[in-house]
């Protein structure tokens, strides 16, 4: 679950954000003793292991072999062990493998899974849903898990304000909060106040709390210092596959298996398989100490060192795993802002903005760039041109008819032509039927070699027909705050990715007045009818659980983006990830951070 995010960098993980609804959470001072004394009462028995579930989740994978510890890395400390906090990437990779959720998403079949819950349903008014919990599924402490601590979670945590200040309007319908009740020890109905087409994957996906451990600090409102980094690990009290052992700042975390997980492979042995895993503390995205053999994997393999482990992978102590296509791709916009400063002069110079928000222009600039050169120059071959907001990385949703605006030159020219814009002046810049030259200034971030080197080769091809681009490179933060607050920008080229398969995950991008509609944000009502129609089509697949509909809906979305050309995509990237050869059960799949440790509770070493 999730949204799409901007990436000051060309691959997924490389980004400083890891939510775009991320602030600075707050917590209360003179909190932090009370929550250590709290959860240090009554210490509970790790030792303890009831058995399996009667109905356990029975893995897919081949049996492998328990022990050993698992060694991944993080470029940081984790802010907090709570993940409803959980908003950075270092304190997300280790949430993971503390809690579980009612339903999981299998990459294999981008559908919702059982996780807690075994079964569900849904009532012919579609908005009434029935959850079914496990029978005796416990806590990492050894105590039950029940229906109440589902509902607790909702209720008491995600439905409060000053504890979910995030992602608390996703989970609303106009404002109104799903009703959760626990109706018995092992059944939890949900009911939405409207259809809400995206539910199992949203509200299945959320960490289930304990309330024995947390209720506490729920009503003494101290939670958001619950499970903090001076939590004792003992206390942090979770249902996912492994369980806090030890946390040194700056250094590492080791976790330890849980043996109350619920989950089992093919001959009844329960999982994980690895008996330790350690996120070892490295000092940003370096690769050194997995290419020296002090970790097991390596999620994110960037364009510029693909060569370089393709060398070294060669001794055959890991495996370079090709991931295919990921979601991640840049593209190029135009401020099409119709605003006014304080001042109440125009966000845009009013010449440029008519070319901004002609369709033809900005399907002529497609034409221009020769994304065939950026992808053998600047990826070697290792990426593919990328002409629409979806592709083949997800074929439940691609709709692959929808129109391609190719490297042509010609056709860029003759578009232009159509629309007045002309070299006049015989000085090989074109200009508008005003006389006004197509000079127009050009953003993009520091600090990426791929992006830098795109943004270079697209102000070289626009040359190439009379559009002068006047390239300014800058910092990250400074050219976010151009594109999300100043709108002090013409033309800007960056990237988005993360979310899910599902596309309400990009309604903050496609909805006109979300904050990540880039190319004019914010907006009170849609400014153009192309937009207004994205909105109903948006609106309309979130109010239906009929795929068929939804699908048809979310195409001739695909179509209108594809023909307006609001972002114009340039290359996705291939995905790479590296990791120790023996390692089985490895599955790679991009659309996730954890490319090929997503399903670590299945992993195991071959050999140690």
């Amino acid at each position: 679950m999730g949204c799409q995010r901007l990436y000051p960098c060309s691959n997924a993980g490389e980004s400083p954000e890891f939510n775009p609804l991320m602030r600075h959470s707050l917590t209360k001072p003179g909190c932090f003793i009370l929550i250590t004394l709290l959860f240090g009462c009554g210490k509970p028995d790790h030792n303890s292991v009831h058995p399996v579930p009667p109905s356990p989740l029975i893995s897919r994978s081949e049996p492998g072999v328990p022990g050993g510890n698992f060694v991944l890395s993080s470029t940081g400390s984790p802010k907090t062990f709570n993940p409803v906090l959980a908003l950075d990437p270092a304190s997300d990779s280790v949430v993971r493998l503390l809690f579980s959720s009612l339903l999981r998403f299998d990459p294999r079949s981008q559908e919702p899974v059982p996780g807690l819950a075994e079964s569900w349903s849904v009532e012919p008014d579609q908005k009434t849903w029935t959850f079914k919990l496990r029978k005796d599924l416990h806590w990492s402490n050894g105590q039950p898990l029940t229906a109440q601590d589902v509902s607790f979670t909702w209720n008491e945590i995600m439905y409060n304000p000053q504890f979910n200040r995030m992602t608390l309007g996703i989970f609303q319908s106009e404002g109104k909060n799903f009703s959760v009740t626990n109706l018995d020890e092992l059944t939890v109905r949900v009911v939405t106040p409207e259809i809400y087409a995206p539910f199992l994957e949203f509200f299945g996906s959320v960490a289930i709390l304990p309330k024995h451990a947390l209720s506490y600090a729920v009503h003494q409102n101290v939670f958001l210092s619950a499970y903090s980094p001076s939590t004792p690990p003992a206390s942090v009290i979770g249902s996912g596959p492994y369980r806090l052992k030890e946390f040194r700042p700056g250094k590492f975390t080791l976790f330890q298996r849980n043996p109350e997980f619920w989950m089992v492979d093919k001959q009844g042995r329960r999982l994980p398989y690895f008996d330790e895993v350690t996120v070892a503390i490295t000092e940003g995205p370096d690769p050194t100490p997995f290419l020296n053999g002090k970790t097991d994997a390596y999620e994110i393999v960037r364009p510029h060192e693909y060569e370089q482990f393709k060398e070294k992978s060669r001794n055959g102590r890991f495996r370079l795993v090709e991931l295919g296509i990921g979601g991640e791709r840049d593209f190029i916009w135009f401020n099409q802002n119709t605003g006014t400063n304080k001042n109440g002069s125009p966000i845009v110079n009013l010449s440029k903005l008519k070319w901004f928000r002609n369709k033809k222009f900005r399907q002529a600039v497609s034409c221009a760039i020769d994304r065939e050169r950026m992808v053998r120059d600047i990826y070697a071959s290792r990426a593919q041109p990328a002409y629409s907001f979806l592709s083949v990385e997800n074929p439940k949703w691609n709709n692959p008819n929808v129109p391609r605006y190719a490297f042509d030159p010609s056709r860029a020219k003759k578009l232009l032509n159509e629309i007045g814009i002309t070299d006049r002046s015989g000085s090989g810049i074109l200009q508008d039927a005003q006389g006004t030259p197509l000079e127009i200034s050009f953003v993009s971030n520091l600090g990426n070699p791929a992006r830098e080197k795109a943004a270079a080769m697209i102000q070289d091809d626009l040359k190439q027909i009379g559009i002068k681009l006047i390239y300014t490179p800058v910092p990250f933060e400074v050219l976010r705050t151009k594109v999300d607050r100043t709108f002090d920008y013409e033309c800007a080229l960056m990237g988005l990715g993360g979310g899910s398969v599902d596309p309400a995950t990009q309604l903050n991008v496609l909805r006109s007045s979300e904050e990540l509609h880039q190319w004019f944000p914010f907006q009170s009502s849609p400014s153009t009818e192309w937009e207004a129609r994205i909105d109903s089509l948006m609106d309309a697949l979130m109010r239906t659980l009929d795929f068929s509909a939804r699908k048809k809906a979310f195409d001739e979305v695909q179509m209108i983006l594809a023909e307006e050309q609001p972002m114009i995509y340039t290359v996705s990237p291939l995905g790479y990830a590296a990791i120790r050869s023996t390692v089985g059960n490895v599955q790679g799949f991009m659309l996730s951070p954890y490319r090929v440790t997503w399903n670590i509770e299945e992993l195991y070493f071959t050999k140690r």
